[in-house]
């Protein structure tokens, strides 16, 4: 550790005195403190001692330059630079205070946006960012969310940066809640941020149901995207669609199962999995889809897929599906829609 920091300081002093000035300066020492320059045009070590301050030059006949005290010179620098340091935090500080009267312009226009349009459709993932994070920022006491897929595919960098925002709501007394496919649990990154965000006091849970991406934020105002398009969203505060989400949030983390980040996945959850694949299959829904509606990979759905055909003695899947209807009569929706249960 020390040497490092020995190292680190040589390299600042390098960068503030190049060796070739440092040399120079102790020549001009040795030679009794000032020497003479020859022709107007100074070296450029000359030329950087003199600009610091640490030589001065003559303006006489022969042209000298004299060395000055660099205890003197250090003293004068670090007071004027401590002073410029000042000036800059006493800057930083102020500025929360100077934008206040802008702020409250900001967050004016987002309550009358709110207040003036009950369904308000957003372009663009940097406006759609932009305002799920004004509304995150001003959460008083609950934010739900609804992420289908599980799986936190952000670089580290902004994993971090999630975790952090996560932190901050909790600790300030927002109640979090998250809901992921059961996938998430097979992630490395996402398990170490459930882990953080749960010892802090959220809660996450897995459902292995199709579900779409949904934000609740204390009850006034949600966010969801539009089908198939991941740079439109609608932001919504008519309470009754609002109360109707958060309502329809609430059955599905009653029908979830806990995750706390652990690396061992509950029997529950791959039987519950297994459970719906088998529904899904039964009903003609195609591979894809059933991966996308439980939020797994077409290879993960592949590997269950062989295991039911072993346990099944299938050789193909028409045979699979036909011995799983026989087998299995109630795993059939009654009437209902394949993908997602709903009667028609």
């Amino acid at each position: 550790m020390g040497s490092t920091g020995g190292a680190e300081g040589e390299r600042e002093q390098v960068e503030f005195v190049s060796a070739e000035a440092k040399a120079l300066y102790l020549q001009v020492i040795a030679a009794g403190g000032t020497v003479e320059v020859e022709g107007e045009d100074l070296s450029a070590p000359c030329k950087e001692l003199t600009e610091l301050g640490l030589l001065v030059l003559s303006q006489g006949k022969p042209a000298t330059v004299t060395a000055t005290d660099p205890n003197r010179l250090a003293a004068r620098l670090s007071s004027s630079w401590q002073k410029q340091a000042l000036s800059l935090l006493s800057q930083a500080v102020a500025v929360p205070t100077a934008m206040q009267d802008l702020n409250h312009a900001f967050q004016a226009l987002d309550r009358h946006v709110q207040e003036g349009g009950p369904v308000e459709h957003i372009h663009g993932l940097v406006e759609i960012n932009q305002r799920v994070g004004v509304l995150l920022d001003s959460a008083e006491f609950e934010l739900l969310t609804a992420q289908p897929g599980g799986s936190r595919r952000q670089s580290l960098l902004l994993l971090k940066g999630a975790l952090e925002g996560d932190l901050s709501l909790v600790r300030r007394g927002v109640a979090r809640r998250v809901l992921y496919h059961p996938s998430a649990r097979y992630s490395a990154p996402t398990r170490q941020y459930v882990e953080a965000i749960t010892d802090a006091g959220a809660e996450v849970r897995t459902l292995e149901e199709p579900f779409t991406r949904l934000f609740v934020i204390d009850r006034r105002v949600a966010v969801i995207p539009f089908p198939g398009n991941t740079e439109k969203a609608a932001f919504i505060s008519d309470p009754a669609i609002v109360a109707y989400l958060h309502t329809s949030f609430e059955q599905m983390w009653e029908r979830s199962i806990p995750f706390v980040g652990a690396t061992e996945v509950p029997q529950e959850v791959i039987s519950r999995l297994r459970v719906n694949i088998l529904r899904m299959m039964t009903q003609g829904v195609g591979h894809r889809v059933i991966a996308r509606n439980l939020g797994i990979s077409e290879r993960t759905l592949a590997r269950h897929i062989a295991e039911f055909r072993e346990e099944y003695d299938s050789e193909t899947l028409f045979q699979l599906g036909w011995r799983m209807a026989l087998n299995s009569p109630a795993l059939a929706y009654e009437d209902g829609d394949p993908a997602t249960g709903d009667e028609q």
